[in-house]
This record gives C-alpha cells, structure tokens and sequence, in this order.
C-alpha cells in the first residue's frame, strides 16, 4: 500500500512540475485588468445539505461555495483534492457523481492524444494527467476516477489503474484499443451489455488487434505482444432508439465506425438523463465538451456518412454500450486485494527503489 501511494504522489508531484503542456500560459496579453482581480469569485448558494456536510467535513463554506460555481476544468490539484471528498459526503450514489463531474466539464476544451507517460517515460511525452483539456478517451477516464475517489492522490491512483492494463504505467499498456483493451481490462468497472440490448440486431463481427505493430508504427518501440483475434459485436445505429430507454446514466458509451469493410470504436463518452427523461450524450469532441440528446447525435453522425464516404473517411454505423457495475470498488479489491487500486511503474522503472 504504501509503495503504491508513494508512487501515484511521487508521480502526480513531478508530472505537476513539469505540466507545461497543460498549463494555462499566461501572457501580458491574457493577464486580466486590475478591476478584474479585485472582484470576488462567483459563489453558489449552497443547500442545507452541503451545509451540513462542509461542517461535518471541517471545510470553508466560501471555498466550497466558489468549487461549486467553478466549472471543473478551471479547478487546480488543490481543488480537485477538497471538491472529491465534499462530493463524496454530498453525492453518495457513483453514477449521480459521474453524471455530475462531467456536467461540470461541460465546456472542457478539446485537445486529441493529449495523454502520455512523462515523467516515467518518453516514447509519448505527454504528462499522466491534465485538467484544463481533454479528447473523449481522456474525459471518460478523468469522470469515471474522480467519481471514484475521495482526494487527489486516490484520484490519481484510479486513473492510472483504469488507464493501464493491471495498472502496470507504461505507453505497452496502456489501453490503446477500446474494444480490446479498454472495455476488457475494466471489467471491474463497467460491463457490456451491448447484446443484452440488441440480441439479434446486433451486428457481429471478428477483427484482429495487433498492438506490436501499432506501437511500432506510432512509437517506433518493439515489443513481443501477439495479435489478438476478437469477435466484436455492436448495436447499428437504426435500432438503438428502441433501446435506449433501457440506458442507466454513467454507461460507457463506444461509438463504432467503420471503412471498407472493417469497423471499430471510433468515440467514446458517458450517457446521461435529463429531468424530463431524454436519454443524453455526453462526450468531449470539437471543440469542447457537450451533452446533447443521445437522438440528436445519431441524426447529426446519420447526415454526416455520405459526405464522409465520398472522402473515404470512416463513416457512423452504431453503439457499444458498457454498464457501471454496481459495485466497482469490491470487484477491483477482488482483483488488486485490500489495498486496491493497485498501480505500478513502468518495468525497469527504478521509481520505487527496488
């Protein structure tokens, strides 16, 4: 255990000191006037119930006042540190957390393969974690690991558990492939129920995954992974409306695409509901986070295909869908032990003095 957490601190320190890739730069011509510093930050009124829970909780009303009218990507380590407990004490149930910390990056600006392994390693030298941006991959992570977590440091030990195949850092394990990799290695966390929904509308079909080549070709590192052969199966695009009553929020949403014959997970975001029942998609696409009926973003990809196969651009065919378990925590015990998330460095890593 301790082991572990040294590593996510010593790991979340140096990448914090190095972050300049996700930094907001301020410059002369950025900096704000001096009316502008010397207004107060915006508050939220705060219900007797979060009243009650900052007391508990031994926090500053003010502080958790601002957290609550910030939106989430503007909010510092710090922030993030007090504002996960808070929620914890206030937001008991994990898919009204999830739903509630992506809402609060709505608006996230989107930046695509914004994650890497620096400080650990330099094949992909992007830091472990930014706040302030996110592409789909990278928002669904972010939301899934802070709903699960109670500080910063539990935090990042999540991400990195739900980033990385058995929590090993390291740009070979990291889940490159959603299908196969994602979706497989969080299975503590989220379960397909793709053909529980579509039975025999689903659409089915084998495809190999060979990760050697990939990180060969994109990092130019040889590794001895063998391919993987897989049957994949996904509901078409013309069928999900009648299914999608039957979505729980917080489900892990895979968007499938596909060329010349071949298809894959193109996309991903969360679903969420409305008061007035419409069923949503939350994702993080060009050029920030949005949540729009689920409905509508079938119509917009639907009116986009033609256009995208004149270009021989991959073109929208449907949805995998993965449910949050209703225990994710115990299932991840039952694989890490008691001291779960377990994660580890890179292999050689010297990080852990062993």
């Amino acid at each position: 255990m301790m082991r572990t957490r040294m590593i996510a601190l010593a790991a979340g320190m140096a990448t914090t000191a190095l972050l300049a890739s996700c930094a907001k730069e301020s410059t002369p011509e950025t900096l704000p006037d001096a009316a502008a510093v010397t207004q107060a930050a915006p508050r939220a009124v705060l219900t007797p119930e979060q009243l009650a829970a900052v007391q508990a909780l031994n926090l500053d009303a003010e502080y958790i006042a601002e957290l609550e009218a910030k939106p989430l990507y503007q909010f510092s380590e710090s922030d993030v540190h007090v504002y996960l407990g808070f929620i914890q004490e206030t937001i008991p149930d994990l898919r009204d957390r999830i739903v509630h910390l992506g809402r609060k990056n709505i608006g996230q600006p989107y930046e695509i393969y914004l994650l890497g392994e620096f400080p650990f390693e330099t094949y992909d030298p992007q830091p472990l974690y930014c706040l302030d941006r996110s592409d789909c991959v990278v928002f669904s992570e972010h939301t899934y690991a802070m709903a699960l977590s109670h500080d910063w440091p539990s935090f990042f030990t999540m991400l990195q558990r739900i980033r990385y195949k058995d929590g090993q850092i390291g740009v070979a394990t990291r889940n490159h492939y959603t299908e196969a990799d994602w979706d497989k290695n969080n299975s503590w966390l989220v379960h397909d129920i793709t053909e529980e929904l579509g039975g025999d509308d689903c659409v089915r079909f084998t495809t190999t995954f060979n990760t050697a080549k990939f990180l060969k070709n994109r990092y130019k590192l040889t590794t001895d992974i063998e391919p993987r052969k897989m049957e994949v199966a996904f509901i078409p695009w013309q069928k999900t409306l009648e299914v999608i009553d039957q979505l729980q929020p917080g489900t892990f949403v895979n968007v499938m695409r596909g060329r010349n014959g071949g298809y894959w997970a193109g996309h991903t975001g969360l679903i969420t509901r409305s008061e007035d029942g419409t069923v949503n998609f939350m994702h993080s696409t060009p050029p920030r986070v949005k949540e729009q009926p689920l409905a509508e973003y079938i119509e917009q990809c639907v009116a986009a295909n033609a256009k995208k196969a004149e270009e021989g651009k991959a073109v929208f065919y449907g949805f995998k869908f993965l449910q949050v378990n209703d225990d994710p925590l115990a299932e991840l015990r039952a694989i890490d032990g008691p001291n779960a998330p377990v994660i580890k460095p890179p292999m050689g890593s010297t990080l852990d003095g062993g």
